[in-house]
């Protein structure tokens, strides 16, 4: 699962490798579910725009906002069963913004040790997401956004059993893009190569300076 990420990077550092137009103004720290979130998404004339977008996804059809607290995560192997996921994954896919973020490893003998995941050179990099738009009974629209989780490869399935699907820069483009072939999409929900990120324990506080030996 991922439940807590970060992103603390200035946005006209990360214009260039994400291609968006706008000029957000976009909170920025440790993120949890229900706060807003920096999503990238593809207009229909086929340019990127960057937003804050709410943590946990709530369907159209939802009855209350509350709902997106159990629902910021969607497993990829039920993404075309869940009535849930299911539109969305087909037509409202978007890249969710990182630079890193944090499971909770349980010990043996009890407690558990915080890990932080990042890419080796610390640069930000790609959850693959879905967003959808609820609108609540006095008309407000809210749009919210999900991460995709798979089963964790090696490197880090001793910390935890999933993990988040991140995508490469070359796939950024046909995972926005709703044209895309559904066989070329699901063949971009992969596990990373395992030199994609390195991971190391910190302190409960989150805070990546503060690294355990």
């Amino acid at each position: 699962m991922c439940g807590r990420f970060s992103f603390k990077q200035p946005v006209e550092a990360i214009r260039a490798h994400f291609g968006f137009d706008n000029t957000p103004d976009l909170m920025l720290g440790n993120f949890a579910p229900s706060q807003d979130v920096p999503v990238i998404r593809r207009r229909a004339n086929g340019s990127r725009a960057l937003h804050a977008v709410r943590w946990g996804m709530v369907p159209s059809w939802a009855k209350e906002l509350a709902i997106g607290a159990k629902m910021f995560n969607a497993r990829s192997e039920t993404l075309s069963e869940k009535p849930s996921f299911r539109d969305a994954f087909g037509r409202r896919r978007c890249l969710i913004v990182s630079d890193g973020f944090y499971e909770w490893q349980k010990l043996e003998e009890g407690g558990k040790q915080v890990w932080r995941i990042e890419q080796p050179d610390a640069v930000p990099f790609a959850f693959a997401g879905l967003w959808e738009r609820w609108q609540g009974p006095d008309g407000v629209k809210v749009d919210t956004c999900t991460i995709i989780t798979i089963a964790a490869n090696d490197l880090l399935a001793p910390i935890h059993e999933r993990m988040p699907v991140t995508l490469q820069q070359a796939d950024y483009e046909a995972w926005l893009d709703t044209a895309t072939p559904a066989e070329k999409v699901r063949g971009l929900v992969r596990q990373p190569n395992e030199d994609f990120f390195t991971a190391y324990k910190i302190g409960p506080e989150l805070d990546r300076t503060q690294r355990v030996a």
